[in-house]
């Protein structure tokens, strides 16, 4: 077989691979729609959940939202069913879980979306909510987007804990993970597929990384979430450690959940990819304390330059000019009420050589016995379009950060899930601020509803969402949650049909 045989079996065996997520066939007919085919919608998503809570206290909502996107076809269908999970057992020694006695099978669907453009709501109760796994297709792939909330009245990790569903993948990094005493940090693994999934858990402290075998090769079985306690890791407890997961052979969704007996808990999202010059937005403006944690993977030391991006402009904080990381060890400083009374964002920028870093806060509201903790991991920009569901009449505020030129995007609040009518609204975000805004709401809002962020102009916009839903036994006290708001890869690239294949030839 000569070379050329070999390279168009290659190119099409890349365009098989992509296009196999992507729309099959693109709208209207002749050169145009070569040409704008460039980019198409997916046609399969998926979304893993973590197991909720341990507490009997408990109560979580999902909700699930797929924005309308164009050339997303006319049908799809979408479903969260429960992971199998071992009733008998724990996985806190980080050694998996096997199949055996006390294990249920997945059950019918906690929840199944209806259509684009409506959210749809579901309720559990108590400490036996699983882990749920889920798939979309059609034209409720595109954006799919699944929030989990969970308010626990009162206990270690007490408080209103959200985190986004997310996709499965096969490496995590999660700066800010700790094993002091006082906390009770789980990495919850979630394996979507028909195979089982062998992961691996290192910690990395102050001074490199911890030493232990007991995170190697973690067994994920089909289908089955495993919660590993990081405590049990290492004999050493440390307050600031970077958690990295990799997985040997299959995917997995990872996230961690940090339970604080003064601070109460929330889920800790992984940090976007490694890169030289990181955000993250949407810091409250009454945070009392907020802490930052940084690691670099590579080979070099990191020098950054820390900034809050104010509504006014960005400012460098007074005795917190620079952070050194060196590589391949956690390196953490705490700013105190960085924001003094007004919502930010923080940038770390590289002050000569660009050294790629992850990050990630620690945002303390409140005082006293009554302090709730959420965190904000670095995230992407808005990009395309990013989505946040379970929004509330009131207690949400949408933060939008622009790092460079300044840019405009369009925000819409979807339908209710029990009624009303989407709206949307227009923001333009300066350079180097950030604006923080109670976003739109339905007219006529009955339930919880979905916002969409849309660039429409200008230089890249970073976003997130506070949620804030006071206790109502315990005045004063601020439960709340931070999910930061990336492009949501709705759309694939697709080579044009008449692409010239002859260049994989050379």
């Amino acid at each position: 077989m000569n070379r050329t045989t070999l390279s168009l079996i290659a190119a099409t065996a890349v365009l098989a691979a992509v296009t196999g997520f992507a729309a099959a066939t693109a709208p209207g007919g002749g050169d145009d729609t070569a040409k704008a085919a460039a980019r198409l919608p997916v046609e399969r998503s998926s979304l893993l959940c973590p197991a909720p809570s341990t507490s009997d206290l408990a109560d979580t909502s999902y909700t699930s939202f797929t924005p309308v996107s164009k050339a997303a076809g006319s049908s799809g269908k979408a479903a969260l069913s429960p992971a199998t999970r071992e009733l008998k057992g724990s996985a806190g020694s980080g050694q998996g879980q096997g199949k055996g006695k006390g294990q249920s099978k997945a059950d019918k669907p906690v929840l199944s979306p209806g259509k684009p453009g409506g959210p749809v709501a579901a309720e559990a109760s108590g400490a036996d909510s699983p882990a749920l796994v889920g798939t979309a297709d059609g034209n409720l792939a595109p954006g799919w987007t699944v929030q989990q909330t969970t308010t626990v009245a009162a206990g270690t990790g007490r408080g209103l804990l959200g985190v986004n569903c997310s996709a499965p993948d096969t490496d995590f990094w999660f700066p800010g993970a700790s094993t002091a005493k006082e906390r009770s940090d789980y990495i919850h693994l979630t394996n979507p597929d028909d195979s089982a999934a062998v992961v691996d858990v290192q910690l990395y402290g102050p001074n490199g990384a911890l030493k232990s075998d007991l995170g190697e090769g973690v067994q994920v079985d089909p289908h089955s979430s495993v919660p590993v306690l990081l405590s049990t890791l290492t004999d050493k407890p440390q307050t600031n450690l970077t958690l990295h997961v990799t997985a040997r052979s299959g995917r997995v969704a990872a996230t961690v959940l940090a339970a604080d007996d003064k601070l109460g808990g929330d889920w800790l999202p992984a940090s976007a990819d490694p890169a030289s010059t990181v955000v993250l937005p949407g810091i409250p403006k009454d945070a009392t304390s907020v802490r930052l944690v940084a690691y670099t993977p590579g080979d070099n030391d990191a020098d950054l330059k820390i900034q809050l991006a104010s509504p006014s402009g960005r400012i460098t904080p007074a005795g917190h000019e620079s952070l050194h990381v060196k590589s391949g060890m956690t390196a953490a400083v705490d700013l105190g009420d960085v924001t003094r009374g007004e919502a930010g964002s923080l940038v770390l920028t590289p002050t000569e050589n660009a050294v790629p870093v992850v990050a990630a806060l620690q945002v303390v509201r409140g005082k006293g016995s009554q302090q709730e903790m959420a965190y904000i991991p670095a995230t992407r920009p808005v990009g395309e379009r990013a989505t946040v569901a379970d929004n509330r009449a009131k207690g949400s505020t949408l933060s939008l950060t622009a790092l460079g030129r300044s840019g405009t995007v369009r925000v819409t609040a979807s339908a209710g899930t029990e009624g009303g009518t989407p709206v949307t609204k227009t923001y333009t975000v300066k350079g180097g601020t950030t604006t923080a805004v109670q976003p739109p709401v339905p007219a006529g809002l009955k339930g919880t509803y979905a916002l969409t962020v849309e660039q429409v102009s200008g230089g890249e916009v970073y976003g997130s969402r506070m949620l804030d839903v006071p206790d109502p036994d315990v005045p004063g006290l601020p439960m709340f949650t931070v999910q930061t708001l990336p492009d949501d890869r709705g759309t694939v690239s697709v080579p044009r049909a008449d692409q010239d294949l002859s260049v994989l030839q050379k």
